[in-house]
């Protein structure tokens, strides 16, 4: 999705979004929504991004997707269509900024907006493909796998070869343990995939 998504609807629903929308900036490893959450507001992202995690039933959290500028949280709109609590907790990975409309909108311009009903359905497309893309990993690669595509897609998403991040964020973004990510790091930097710093990875 573009960053400049509100180009692709109408005038009209652009008209509302400004007037109803609010602009809010969080920082990063701002909550943005919670687990349990009553959801009040349809976010769309215009700068920044965000992760969305799910825990399970020990408090072991796994990540799903990001959230990038021009997306929407399919998420979030699902639970407004069904009345139901959030199921997932968006962090704000970068100093990230969103503009919230009413969640009582939702239907209203799903059927009175078409470029909203695009938008709504290649949301839900696109966040399908991307837990496809999760759950491959998890079933099918091993965890140096996992590793390796969870750094270049940390590194696609900044565009940036140097990433600022402690191993045990990256522990809980794959739901294993610090020791584990950390050997797993080494043997990478021995076969000169990444180069470990103090305080960031860089990607060879």
């Amino acid at each position: 999705m573009k960053s400049n998504v509100l180009n692709y609807f109408e005038d009209e629903l652009v008209d509302q979004i400004n007037s109803i929308g609010i602009k809010k900036t969080f920082e990063t490893g701002d909550i943005i929504i919670d687990l349990g959450e009553n959801i009040k507001y349809i976010p769309i992202v215009i700068t920044g991004t965000i992760k969305i995690m799910k825990e399970d039933n020990n408090g072991s959290e796994l990540l799903l997707y990001y959230l990038q500028p021009g997306d929407s949280c399919s998420v979030s709109m699902n639970c407004c269509l069904t009345s139901k609590r959030s199921e997932i907790r968006a962090i704000a990975e970068s100093d990230t900024e969103l503009i919230l409309f009413p969640n009582i909108k939702m239907e209203e311009w799903l059927s009175k907006y078409q470029s909203w009903r695009t938008f709504v359905l290649d949301s839900y497309n696109h966040r399908i493909d991307e837990l496809f893309e999760t759950i491959n990993h998890i079933a099918f690669e091993k965890l140096d796998e996992r590793l390796i595509s969870y750094l270049k897609k940390k590194s696609d998403l900044i565009s940036s070869k140097i990433l600022s991040i402690k191993h045990q964020d990256i522990a809980d973004d794959l739901n294993t343990s610090r020791v584990v990510i950390s050997r797993l790091l080494k043997k990478l930097e021995n076969k000169n995939y990444l180069k470990i710093h103090r305080k960031s990875i860089e990607i060879i």
